[in-house]
């Protein structure tokens, strides 16, 4: 419910209202187009100094969301490049990507604790110790975490996957793999 409020402030996002130059106005007239393309609420748009191209989009609902871009990913990319990153956020928003992770870890995370216990409870059996018990629990706990941790990434993969395609449908292929290939450069020399 807070993501927005803690990715501005954390962030330190700069949010586009109203529009002050030629580039603020093409990034809101963009993510303005791309969302009703998809049949949402345009997203608040803002920009972030961080030196490596980088973006992201938050909120707790579909209709109630942020996407938020570096200065890195403006100056290294050309316009074609940031429509279809642009539009790789958007999907994430119409996808319901950030509210279905955060559900997907806290129902792991509810298994994790949940199994943790009675894991150690079945190791414990018979013995009075409390604290043999809270470190079978704790060892429970990061065994079970780690394998969680496998599965949130697996689904976070999927939608990324998702929204890359999304993104390719909002701005078109050629730009989404341009994008894709710039940032996979961009990471490789950052290495």
């Amino acid at each position: 419910a807070m993501s927005k409020f803690m990715a501005k402030r954390g962030m330190g996002v700069q949010m586009i209202t109203p529009p002050g130059n030629a580039k603020g106005r093409w990034l809101v007239d963009t993510v303005h187009r791309q969302a009703k393309k998809v049949g949402i609420e345009a997203p608040e748009i803002g920009i972030f100094q961080q030196p490596q191209p980088n973006a992201f989009a938050t909120g707790m609902t579909r209709n109630r969301s942020l996407v938020a871009v570096s200065t890195g990913l403006l100056n290294t990319m050309s316009q074609a490049e940031v429509e279809a990153v642009l539009g790789h956020e958007v999907a994430h928003v119409a996808n319901g990507d950030m509210v279905t992770l955060t559900l997907i870890q806290g129902v792991l995370n509810t298994f994790v604790f949940f199994f943790a216990r009675i894991a150690a409870s079945a190791i414990s059996r018979g013995s009075n110790n409390q604290f043999v018990y809270f470190l079978t629990v704790m060892a429970f706990q990061a065994a079970f975490g780690v394998l969680a941790s496998v599965v949130v990434m697996w689904f976070s993969r999927q939608r990324e996957f998702r929204a890359d395609a999304g993104g390719a449908e909002l701005a078109g292929k050629t730009k989404m793999i341009a994008a894709l290939q710039k940032l996979q450069g961009s990471n490789q020399n950052s290495t």
